[in-house]
């Protein structure tokens, strides 16, 4: 049986605006979401001063277990992993479930991550900038796209400032809408379209 739990990551400094819009309307239509974090148990805090206490910890996540996994943008996406602040390990559980074929989303300073990680060299992708992920040294700038948000088959990618456009991205690659209403939905929610609120709701 195909699971609905999506599973989204939360460490220190997490951009906790950057997932508001897919996590809520998942939640909206049948998704259950669950939070990861670097260890069970112990609270972490995002970049607004939210307190989240993780379901799980990372070590437990399998992808089998899971719909697809959501990371946020973050300062630490920058910070030096020798100095045991970084967070190359959701980088690695990245990678292992797209190779167990589930679908990973990544946006802002995460795609930075999947980029060091080498995910993004054979993946047409998108971030913040090009040259932000280029200053990574990864392998994948002819496959960056100047656009709000992309797919390539189990991977969404996204940058920090499109925060509806990762959503619309996510809510399709899962199915929570059809295509009429995903139009709607973001026509509502990115265009201000009020139109799309009726159609929305038909």
């Amino acid at each position: 049986m195909e699971t609905k739990t999506v599973h989204l990551a939360v460490y220190d400094t997490f951009a906790d605006w950057e997932t508001g819009h897919a996590t809520a309307w998942l939640a909206r239509t049948g998704f259950t979401v669950r939070t990861v974090g670097p260890a069970t148990g112990q609270p972490v805090n995002s970049i607004g001063g939210l307190r989240v206490l993780p379901d799980l910890a990372l070590a437990d996540l399998r992808p089998e277990d899971s719909a697809l996994l959501i990371l946020p943008g973050a300062d630490l996406w920058d910070a030096d992993d020798a100095s045991g602040g970084g967070l190359a390990p959701f980088a690695r559980k990245a990678r292992e479930f797209l190779e167990a074929g589930t679908p990973v989303a990544a946006i802002c300073g995460a795609t930075a991550g999947l980029a060091r990680e080498g995910l993004l060299d054979d993946r047409r992708h998108t971030s913040a900038v090009s040259f932000y992920l280029a200053a990574t040294g990864y392998g994948g700038g002819e496959r960056y796209a100047e656009i709000d948000a992309v797919t390539d088959g189990d991977l969404i990618t996204a940058g920090p400032t499109e925060p509806v456009a990762f959503a619309r991205e996510i809510l399709g690659r899962l199915g929570a809408f059809d295509a009429a209403r995903l139009d709607a939905w973001f026509r509502l929610f990115h265009d201000s379209d009020p139109a799309a609120f009726a159609e929305l709701n038909a």
